[in-house]
Parts: structure tokens; sequence; C-alpha cells
């Protein structure tokens, strides 16, 4: 406790009072926000977002229905109106692929998208085990029945973990494919067999001198590319299998970084996230627009919070970067208070908690203040606004929570006008719904 405590000091030395949460910034939010109860009252943020290459639509907690319901509700007029191909979502590259499988009707899809996401087990399994998204599957699969297979819009999953469940799914695929070639990856693979989904042993494997395993990977995947291509394999099959070898690299670059401090994890996790989305976009052909579901502190631009000054980067700013500002639309998603699902350690046990209302001199007390209950701002030339301008705390609730010592731990310090477009505020939310 006493660490925290000097690292919250810390942090409110470099941003001083989160000076913002004033009368300026409450006049400065009243003077964009928009009231909303339908999917037709966002006309406005859609029309905006219809014409960018990538859409980051985050989420203020795991584990809240509204963020869910509404990202379905914008994703569906994306897809519906302006053509957007594929939905990628914070969640496991396998798990998620069953789903993707399953929505665009291809050949071995299991038939049951329920019985799918029941089978989930690595925690916390309630993100993408919900009411909430399965609803959104079953209307992205009935959307699908209606078009031919080229225009049929896929379903994703940019995350780093569940690695072990993809090197199994991978050496399958190539047994299906060709036997010499799954022979060769099985001995490529070897050394990591043992350390796939299991970061602890092998950070202790590296720590007791064990030999690493980035040069195999990256050896592995570029032996899968060159070989695949040469095949001519179906590009589905090509997408999955080598995105597979990609999520395998990317693993254990990010286990490596938890003993070696010339590596950053999260920067690690964060460029799978955006090398996931590029490469759909690039599957899907050069004038593909594509949607991300992520955490507000994965969609946000980074250099916007007080994530830039450790040297930390995320998809948000990742995407900007790569594409030019002009060519991505993030929307942040926040509450004041609510219920929520999550849990008090890793992999313990889920519960449903009680968000308290936002704390004092913070973006979500601001918030409040407009007496609004729900609210859409939109941040176009937001960066001329000094109110908006200004640092201020703004909620992060992880899949780990502990209410009862929220503020000011909970609060990244941000730059609003420069973190998003856009941004949709829900006044009270309630829990997500889970599917056992």
């Amino acid at each position: 406790m006493k660490i925290r405590k000097i690292l919250l000091l810390i942090v409110m030395s470099v941003f001083p009072l989160w000076a913002g949460a004033s009368d300026a910034l409450v006049e400065a939010l009243a003077a964009r926000a928009r009231a909303f109860e339908e999917p037709a009252d966002l006309t406005p943020l859609i029309e905006r977002a219809g014409t960018r290459k990538l859409v980051l639509l985050g989420e203020s907690t795991h584990g809240t229905s509204e963020y869910y319901r509404w990202r379905a509700k914008i994703s569906q007029r994306l897809i519906e109106e302006y053509g957007f191909r594929f939905v990628a979502v914070e969640g496991d590259w396998a798990a998620l692929y069953r789903l993707n499988r399953y929505v665009k009707h291809l050949p071995g899809a299991e038939p049951d998208a329920r019985a799918i996401m029941a089978s989930f087990d690595r925690w916390p399994e309630w993100m993408w085990a919900n009411e909430e998204m399965l609803a959104f599957v079953e209307w992205l699969r009935e959307w699908n029945a209606e078009r031919p297979p080229e225009k049929r819009a896929g379903l994703y999953g940019v995350d780093v973990y569940g690695d072990e469940t993809v090197l199994e799914k991978l050496l399958l695929k190539l047994r299906r494919i060709d036997a010499d070639l799954a022979k060769e990856a099985e001995t490529l693979y070897a050394p990591f067999l043992p350390f796939a989904g299991n970061a602890r042993d092998y950070a202790m494997h590296l720590a007791r001198g064990g030999a690493a395993f980035g040069e195999g990977a990256a050896n592995a995947y570029a032996h899968l590319r060159e070989v695949l291509l040469a095949l001519d394999v179906d590009a589905q099959m090509t997408l999955n299998v080598l995105h597979s070898a990609r999520v395998i690299m990317n693993a254990e670059r990010h286990y490596r970084a938890n003993i070696d401090h010339n590596l950053h994890g999260w920067n690690a996790r964060a460029d799978h996230f955006y090398h996931t989305a590029e490469t759909l976009l690039a599957h899907y052909g050069e004038d593909s627009q594509g949607i991300v579901w992520a955490h507000n502190t994965h969609i946000g631009d980074a250099r916007a919070t007080s994530m830039g000054r450790d040297g930390s980067r995320n998809i948000g700013q990742a995407a900007r970067e790569a594409l030019g500002a002009d060519h991505v639309y993030a929307v942040g998603f926040g509450t004041d208070r609510g219920t929520v699902v999550a849990g008090r350690s890793w992999g313990g046990s889920r519960e449903v908690m009680r968000i308290p209302a936002g704390g004092p001199n913070t973006l979500e007390s601001a918030l409040r203040a407009l007496d609004m209950p729900k609210a859409m701002i939109l941040l176009d030339d937001a960066t001329e606004v000094t109110a908006l301008m200004a640092v201020i705390g703004h909620r992060a609730i992880g899949v780990i929570y502990h209410p009862e010592r929220e503020y000011p731990g909970n609060y990244v310090p941000t730059v609003f006008a420069r973190r998003y477009d856009a941004f949709l505020y829900f006044a009270e939310t309630k829990a997500l719904q889970v599917i056992e």
C-alpha cells in the first residue's frame, strides 16, 4: 500500500490537481453533448465514423451491459450502411475464430453460438460469453446469410492470449493441409510446447538460463508463410494459419518481457492488437474498413494519457500513426455509476459489484453535472477548447476491481480532446448478463 501511495503522489505531481473538472469543463461538455435513446440518434457519429478506415469502440469496464449493446448497435449501422467488413474484439484469436466460422457460415462451423460461448474457459470468460455479445453474433450471422461468401462480415479476436489453444489448432490445421509441413512445424514449435499458455513457467525457464524461443517463433512464421503461399492454400485457411503463427510469436515476446527489461510487455500486446487489425484490413482488400472493440485504455490515444510518459503505446496511437488520424475514429465509453461484472483477483470468482459515483475533479463528475441519462459528445475541433485540453482523471476499470478503493487509483490522467474523437456517456449502467 505504501508503494501505491507513492506512485499516486508522483502521478498527482506530474498532473497537478487534474485541473479541468470545473465550470468551464462542464460548459464545454454541455455545448457538445447531445442526448440519445435510439441508434438513429447517433447518426452524426455514424456519419463521421463511416468514412474512416478503422473505427475503435471502447469501454471503461470489461463487464458493462450498455457498452456491449451500444457497440453492437454502432457496428450494425456501420456494416449495413457503410459496408464495414469485420469486427475484431479484445479476445483470443482461436476462441473468436469459432464464432467467425459460425457468423460467416463457413465449412465446419459449429451449429450453436451459445454452446460455443459456454465452452469458453479462459478467465475472464464473461468478456465474450455474455447475452449481449450473443445477440450481436446472431444478428451478424443473419446478416451474412443473405450475402454471398465474399461479401460476408467477419468476427475475430485481436488479443495475444490463448496461445496454447492457438498452437494446438494450428498443428491440427497443418495436418489437414500437408503432412510434411505439419511435421516441420511440430519440430519448429517443439521447444515452446511445454510453455504455451504458461507465462510464469516460461519466465522461470528463461530466468534459469533456458533458451528463448523468440527466434524460433519468427522462423516458424516465416517458413509457414513461404510454404503456404507456394501451396496456393485457400485465403481463409491462410489467414487463420498465419495469424495463429503470429499469435504464438507475439505471445512469446509478451511472456519474455516479464523478465527482459529491454522489452515492454504492454507494448508487445498493443502492437499485436494493431497488427491483427492491419492483417484483417489487408485480408479484406484495399478499400476495406474494420471495427475494433477494446477497453478505453487500448483505443484512446495513449499519448493523451499518463501512459505515454512511461513509453506505453496502444492501438489508438498505433492506428493514428500508421493510417493517419483522418482515417481512424476512436469512440470512448463511460459511466458515472452502476453495477459491473469483475473479479477481486486474477482468476478469482466473478462478482456483480457496485460502481460508485465518479470521484471529485474527474471527467465522470463533470459529465454527471450535465444531468443527462445518456449523452453523445462529438469532439470535432475540440483541441481548440482550453477546458477540453486540461488534464483530468478518467475512470478505467479492469477485470480486477476493488470499488472500495477506486478513487483515485482507477483514474487515468487524460487530455479528453486528444484521446478520443467522440464519447458516449451513460449516467447509470448495469452488469453484463453472463452465459454460464
